[in-house]
């Protein structure tokens, strides 16, 4: 059987599958509980601090006695395992060459947190096919009742692979500065999201700023262009976080703020973001289940 058989194989099963349990879900007026909570974390452009955001939110979440799972998505350029001062031996690229499991390559971080490291430096990450996408199907499945909150920390700009990794998740966190570039790198990304794909909700996280005035202007400069040219787009703000001269330090300690330095200003802040997301309610339209990957790749494909 070749590879495109293989595959077809693969997403009919599956699909069958996620079907019968949508059926199940549906006629008894439930949905399948202690599914995890799937969150993308993105940004237009680099630099704005998105990483750091994703490793430090991890860990406040675990403080809240969460079961969390970090996806350093940004295939090629691994940064994820510098936040936490790991050294993995294998990484993503060993599960797609079909080397290793994911349960093999993946790492445990503070706080009982497990991260799955990208690889660094590997031009052939950058781009997955169809047929890589689908493979990371299966290897998802198994962590589906073992987990609380899952983070994806997905590249920068609108490469196929970010938005597949956005598309892939129940919520998008948009993480942006107060530099023009990065507000408009911000609303490029939430406009190819809605026109292209039909991504409507996003929430805002604003970063490095001297403080909550500072924060909400580009949240109203991200709002108002919304209103004026997307249809429908919805943009949720849900905090800030300071210039905080802890953060640089933890970082050039290779550790988390939320670690190091807990008393300081942003570690306080992102554990008043972390509680908001838990307490607000999930998306009506998420499939809460990791078999999202391959839900939305099916309706992606479409």
């Amino acid at each position: 059987m070749d590879q495109a058989s293989s595959l077809r194989k693969i997403v009919d099963s599956k699909a069958l599958k996620i079907k019968k349990q949508e059926h199940s879900r549906n006629a008894s007026g439930t949905d399948i509980k202690g599914a995890p909570r799937v969150i993308a974390f993105t940004s237009g452009k680099g630099g704005v601090g998105k990483t750091n955001i994703v490793g430090n939110l991890a860990l406040a979440f675990a403080k809240l006695g969460k079961k969390v799972m970090v996806l350093d998505a940004d295939l090629g350029l691994a940064n994820i395992d510098i936040i936490f001062d790991v050294h993995p031996k294998y990484n993503i690229g060993h599960v797609l060459s079909g080397e290793k499991e994911l349960s093999e390559v993946m790492v445990d971080g503070p706080g009982g947190i497990k991260i799955i490291p990208a690889g660094s430096g590997f031009e052939n990450l950058a781009h997955l096919t169809e047929g890589q996408k689908l493979s990371l199907l299966s290897e998802f499945e198994e962590f589906n009742d073992s987990l609380d909150i899952f983070l994806i920390d997905t590249g920068a700009g609108i490469s196929s692979n970010v938005i597949y990794f956005n598309i892939a998740a129940d919520e998008r966190v948009v993480i942006a500065t107060s530099e023009p570039t990065s507000i408009t790198d911000a609303y490029a990304m939430i406009k190819v999201m809605s026109k292209r794909y039909g991504t409507k909700h996003f929430k805002l996280l604003v970063n490095m700023v001297q403080d909550a005035d500072e924060a909400k202007s580009v949240y109203l400069n991200l709002t108002q262009a919304s209103e004026r040219f997307l249809n429908g787009v919805m943009i949720e703000y849900i905090g800030y976080l300071p210039n905080d001269p802890f953060v640089k330090q933890a970082v050039r300690n290779r550790g988390t703020f939320m670690d190091l330095y807990p008393d300081a200003i942003s570690s306080k802040k992102l554990n008043e973001i972390a509680a908001a997301i838990l307490q607000a309610p999930r998306r009506s339209d998420s499939d809460g289940n990791i078999k999202f990957f391959l839900k939305r790749f099916i309706d992606y494909r479409a």
